[in-house]
Parts: structure tokens; C-alpha cells; sequence
């Protein structure tokens, strides 16, 4: 297979020839041309397969070229690459059929990503006339149809618990199988890094994941039936055996997996081994693997065995929240968190956790620290909102780690909260200037609340205390003042300035400005128009 790398710069040529490992992409040549004239040339006189390609280029862009491969009926996977994220550019990659299209700079890592992609449908492309002759179409729509059956077994519909309709199933669909078969679900839980390409492109991804899992899970005593994700981040591999079943083997191609997602995926993992069955009561193992990892609390980067899980229910015992609320109060976060992960720990070691357990905990905790701050006149409930918050309550429940991360985020949270307000200046400071900010908003002791998460009441008070003067009379006075600004700098109306500094009733306005000032609105321009002319 070979490949053409079309491109005017010269170092992104020679950067691409150096950082991408085309020998173990399989990759027989690797041609290159700085223009367009050059690349149709070396098109005629070699079999390329994958095409890389710049798009602005001083003799001719990347499009007419893909346009003339079209013409030319070259069957070319075509990836683009730009400095430009052009929508009429990608219109136009998409409608000549182009493979991808790739904003420079090159991430290299991905980039190989994607070409594996490329000649993986170049290598399909490629067999389609032998493949027809060999049944092909018939084989990738049989691949289809095995998924489907193993996808319906794997969400555990009761239409499919009996052995008479696993067995109708596998006679309607013509599936190579028979009730006696021993096989052995692993179920894959991802926990992708926020570097992790899942987070960025979640099709590439998979891709890679599949790959990973694939080239494992090769071994002679099994074949690998299907390997489907059947929730977010929640895969299933299905395993035939040909052999007598030894799932030591299995354990170790886990933790081998464990290793690679880190490594190249940059994602945590864990695995659980189901119990090998006959294919007639498959509908059960499964079952109690996808109980299993809704009960069991998992350690990240860990393989678990159905086995050896204990389905007995798992009375709560709660830590000292005693000492965790004097902890807070003590503003002692770090010893707090200590104090909680030894508890997590501890109850793991002791087989007492589950996804029940550790929900009351949660419970637990997060009342514990929302009353603490309700102590301190804190909203809790308007500052532990957003994105942020939402994802990391409910990835929670997820693992030990993820539970510790909540917490870390929740504690220190409010403890970084709680000293800022212990400093009234600077709670003041803030109110100010969003008050000075947002003077021709509507201003309210509520709204100016939330934006520092704090009681009205108390913030009043607050506000009364630093500066001597009422919430309502300091809003007052800054809209005044902007108001007295607008009327001495420009020729806006004064019911204009009224609307501009947050007053809808002009009667209202004027009312208040002469209380303020001793004099109407217009009356103080006028005044003001009289003074300048006397200068």
C-alpha cells in the first residue's frame, strides 16, 4: 500500500516522512510532491492509496486535485490537511468524498489515528471485486447480524432468557452456534483522562479502543464473538471457547488492556470476568454481570471476577460525622479528606461497600457540608451548580477515586469559599462592582446575593455593617451618579438615561434624582449647558 503526501511547504512534508511510522502502518511507498502538477504525475505513474493533502497551494489547491482524482476514477482515501477552518472548504472536502479533514498543527498521534482508519477502508476497498466472488457481502451482513444477536442478549431482555428462543434465534438467523457452547462475557468500564481523545473525538476513539481490545484479545484457545458498547463508556466483549475454559488467561489479557489504556488510550480501566456458561443459559450470566457492575464500587485500573462477588446486602455504617463537622469547622479540609478516604478504604477492605452504601455516604456528606455552610449564610445550592458540579456528583458513584475527587472538589470548595467571606471587605468589594458593572441591570438584594452565594438577609446586614449605608441606598446613589455622567456628557434623552441606569418609571427617576440632587434631570443639564457657556 502506498501513500502520496502533497504539501508546498517543505518542512511539513519532511515532517510528516519523519513523525509518522508508516512502516508499522504497513505502508510499502511513500511518494511526495509540492504541487499539484507533480502529485497528478506521480497518480499516473503509481498505485497510491492514501493521499495526504494541503489545500491552499500558490499552483492549484487540494480540491481540484481531489476533483480530478474523481474524474480520473482513482479510488484514493483523501485526508486534508489546513491551516484554515473554513466551512465552504469542508462543504466542498465532503462533497468530492474526502476521507478527513484535519486542521494543521498536526497532533501526530491522532493524525496516525486517522489514517489507520484510512487504509483500514482502503484495504475493504481494494478486495471489493475479489470479496463479491468469495460471498463477501453476504459475510459483512452475517458480521451484522452476529452483533445483533449479542446485543440483544447483552441488554437482558427476557425474550431471549430461554434456551427455545436463543435456539430460534440462532436457526432463523443461520448464526454458527449451538446451546452447548461454554462462553465468557467481560464486561470493559472506561474512565477517559481529560486529555484522552474521548473527551475530543469520541469516533476515533472507539476506533482505537477496538483496536486495542482486537489485537488482545487474540488467543487460540478462544474467538472473540463480538465486542460491543452497550452503554457510555461501558463495553462488552464476548468470548467462545475452544478449549477448556481458563480464565487466568482472561485475567492476564485485562491486565495487559489496563496497561495499554493508559498508555495509549490515556483512560483508566476495569474489567469484570464474568462466569464461563453454556450459550443456553447465557441470558443469566449476564445478568448477574451487569448487576454486578451496578452493585460493586470499582477501583480504577482493577480486574474483578463474578465469583467472587458477594450479592448479600450491605447494612450502612456511617464515619464519625461528628468529627467530620468539627473538622469544618476547624477549616481543616486536608484532615477532612483524610478522615473520609480512610473510612472508604477501610469499609472496602471489610467487603462493605457497594454503589447503596456509598450513595448514603455521599448523602451523608454533602448535607454535612451544605449545613456547614448555611452556618456561614451560604447558598450552598446556588454555588454548587453548573457542568462541573453535575459531572462530577454523578461520576461519583463511578469509583473510589471518583468519589474522592468529588469530595475534594466539594470540601475544598467550601472551605475556599467560607474564608473568602470571612473577609467582609472583599464580599463588599465584589457587590460593588458588580453594582457599579451592572448599574443599568435590575439589581435586587436576591440577585446581588447570588452572585456571591450568600444569604440576602445576612449580606444586607453585611453591606449595612462595611460601608454605613443600605444595599438599597448604595444602588441609589451609583445609578444617580452614572445618570448625573450621561446628562453632562451626551445629548441622550432623559428618559433614555433613566432606562441606562436601571429606572423603566421616568417619573420614578426624576423623582429620585431630585431627592438626590435637589433638581430634576433636565434642570441639572441646563445647568450644566449654562455653566460651560460661561467659561
Amino acid at each position: 500500500m502506498n501513500v502520496l503526501l502533497v504539501d508546498d511547504d517543505y518542512f511539513v512534508v519532511t515532517a510528516l516522512e519523519k513523525k509518522v511510522n508508516w512502516q508499522a502502518l504497513s505502508i510499502d511507498h511513500v511518494y511526495t510532491a509540492f504541487n499539484i502538477a507533480h502529485a497528478q504525475e506521480l497518480l499516473k505513474q503509481h498505485p497510491i492509496h492514501i493521499l495526504l493533502c494541503d489545500i491552499e497551494m500558490p499552483q492549484g489547491s487540494g480540491l481540484e486535485l481531489l476533483a480530478w482524482i474523481r474524474e480520473e476514477k482513482y479510488n484514493i482515501q483523501t485526508i486534508f490537511l489546513t491551516n484554515y477552518a473554513d466551512f465552504n472548504y469542508a462543504q466542498k472536502a465532503i462533497e468530492l468524498q474526502s476521507f478527513d479533514y484535519f486542521l494543521k498543527p498536526i497532533e501526530f498521534d491522532k493524525l496516525t489515528l486517522i489514517i489507520q482508519k484510512a487504509i483500514f477502508k482502503a484495504n475493504e476497498q481494494q478486495g471489493v471485486a475479489k470479496a463479491v466472488q468469495e460471498g463477501y457481502y453476504w459475510q459483512k451482513n452475517q458480521k451484522n447480524v452476529q452483533e445483533h444477536f449479542w446485543r440483544k442478549l447483552v441488554t437482558g431482555k427476557t425474550t431471549y432468557s430461554t434456551p427455545s428462543n436463543i435456539s430460534y434465534l440462532i436457526a432463523e438467523q443461520n448464526l454458527p452456534y449451538a446451546l452447548t457452547d461454554l462462553v465468557l462475557p467481560v464486561l470493559i468500564h472506561v474512565f477517559p483522562h481529560e486529555e484522552s481523545l474521548e473527551k475530543k473525538d469520541k469516533d476515533l476513539f472507539d476506533f482505537a479502543l477496538m483496536n486495542v481490545l482486537h489485537e488482545l484479545f487474540q488467543n487460540k484457545r478462544f474467538t472473540v464473538e463480538s465486542i460491543l458498547e452497550f452503554k457510555e463508556s461501558n463495553w462488552m466483549a464476548i468470548l467462545k471457547w475452544k478449549d477448556i475454559p481458563d480464565s487466568g488467561i482472561i485475567e492476564s489479557i485485562c491486565a495487559t488492556f489496563i496497561q495499554r489504556a493508559s498508555t495509549f488510550l490515556k483512560c483508566d480501566a476495569s474489567c469484570n470476568i464474568a462466569s464461563t456458561g453454556k450459550l443456553e443459559a447465557i441470558h443469566h450470566v449476564m445478568k448477574e454481570l451487569l448487576s454486578m457492575n451496578e452493585k460493586i464500587i470499582k477501583y480504577r485500573n482493577q480486574t474483578f471476577l463474578l465469583e467472587h462477588f458477594n450479592q448479600q446486602e450491605t447494612s450502612y455504617i456511617p464515619p464519625n460525622l461528628t468529627l467530620l463537622e468539627q473538622l469544618l469547622e476547624q477549616n481543616n479540609p486536608s484532615s477532612f479528606l483524610a478522615e473520609t478516604s480512610s473510612y472508604l478504604h477501610n469499609i472496602t477492605q471489610k467487603q462493605m461497600l457497594n454503589a447503596s452504601v456509598l450513595s448514603l455516604f455521599r448523602l451523608d456528606i454533602v448535607q454535612l457540608v451544605y449545613a456547614y455552610l448555611k452556618s456561614k449564610e451560604i447558598q450552598a445550592h446556588k454555588m454548587y451548580t453548573g457542568r462541573t458540579n453535575d459531572q462530577m456528583f454523578m461520576q461519583s458513584l463511578n469509583s473510589i477515586e471518583d468519589m474522592e475527587n468529588y469530595l475534594q472538589y466539594l470540601v475544598n470548595t467550601a472551605t475556599e469559599y467560607r474564608n473568602f467571606t470571612e473577609q467582609p471587605k472583599s464580599v463588599v468589594e465584589e457587590i460593588k462592582q458588580h453594582i457599579h458593572s451592572h448599574c443599568g441591570d435590575e439589581l435586587t438584594r436576591t440577585s446581588l446575593a447570588e452572585t456571591v452565594y450568600l444569604n440576602p438577609d445576612y449580606l444586607a446586614r453585611l453591606f449595612k455593617k462595611e460601608t454605613g449605608i443600605s444595599l438599597g441606598n448604595y444602588i441609589i446613589q451609583v445609578r444617580i451618579k452614572a445618570a448625573k455622567h450621561l446628562l453632562e456628557t451626551t445629548q441622550l434623552s432623559v428618559n433614555t438615561i433613566a432606562s441606562k441606569t436601571g429606572y423603566t418609571n421616568y417619573s420614578y427617576f426624576t423623582k429620585l434624582f431630585k431627592q438626590e440632587i435637589g433638581c430634576t434631570p433636565n434642570e441639572f443639564r441646563k445647568m450644566q449647558n449654562e455653566n460651560r457657556s460661561t467659561k
